[in-house]
Order: C-alpha cells, then structure tokens, then sequence
C-alpha cells in the first residue's frame, strides 16, 4: 500500500534513516570487531583454545557477515541470525554441560535440529522457487 506522507517529507525522513542505519551498521562492526578482539585476547592470555571460544569467534563471523550481506545486497537473509542461533545454542550447551539438567540438554538439541532443518527447507526454497524480481509498477 503507497504512503499518504507528502513525498518532499518521505524523502527527508528516508535520508535520515539511511544516515541513522549506517551510523548503526558503522557501530555494530566496531563492536563486533572490538568483542572478537578481546576473545582473541583471552585466548592469547590463557594460552589455551577452547571449543567455547571457537564457537563464539564463528558467532562473530556470522555477524560480520549478516553485515556485509546487509550493506551489499540491503537485506540480510534469514538464515543468518539462524546460523548465529544454532552456534549460539551450542556454546550455550558446551558452556554449561555440568549444570544443565539432561532434559534441558534434549531440548536445546531439538531446538538446534529444528534450526537446522528450517534453514535446510530455506535453501531448498530458494532453490527450487527462486524469487522474482518485483516490477516497478
């Protein structure tokens, strides 16, 4: 449905909220590259790499590349904050495999599994129904 804004306002108010997005985007990298940097110092710290710390940098991958998609492409595909979902299911069972109840385990795999197919059915969706490109009508 078009908008009932003037356009000389709808114009203004979308080059503000370009200027805010980027601002945004702009400080999302730094924090990103600045908590990856600080992981990575941990690590030089403790002298040891654990699985926990190799899931939190592919976390961080993720989101760096959930960013570049969005400043490319100007969407980010759902399968993204996915992806991120998943690795952070499985720092969060790898992290507290003591603590948590087996029930609790159970779950949070399903939840995983889930995760995992849905970005399976995804794929499978853009592959075998494309989408269109919209017409400027």
């Amino acid at each position: 449905m078009p908008s009932h804004l003037p356009k000389k306002f709808s114009h203004i108010f979308l080059k503000i909220f370009s200027y805010i997005e980027a601002v945004l985007l702009v400080l999302i990298t730094i924090a990103t590259i600045f908590a990856m940097a600080n992981d990575f110092f941990h690590v030089y710290e403790e002298q040891t790499v654990k699985l926990t710390d190799i899931l939190l940098m592919f976390i961080y991958l993720e989101v760096l590349a959930m960013i570049q998609q969005f400043v490319v492409n100007g969407k980010i595909p759902v399968r993204y904050p996915i992806y991120i979902a998943i690795m952070a299911i499985a720092r969060y069972v790898t992290l507290g495999m003591k603590e948590l109840q087996s029930v609790d385990v159970v779950w949070l795999s399903v939840a995983a599994l889930v995760l995992a197919i849905s970005t399976v059915i995804i794929r499978a969706g853009h592959f075998y129904w494309p989408y269109k490109p919209l017409s400027d009508d």
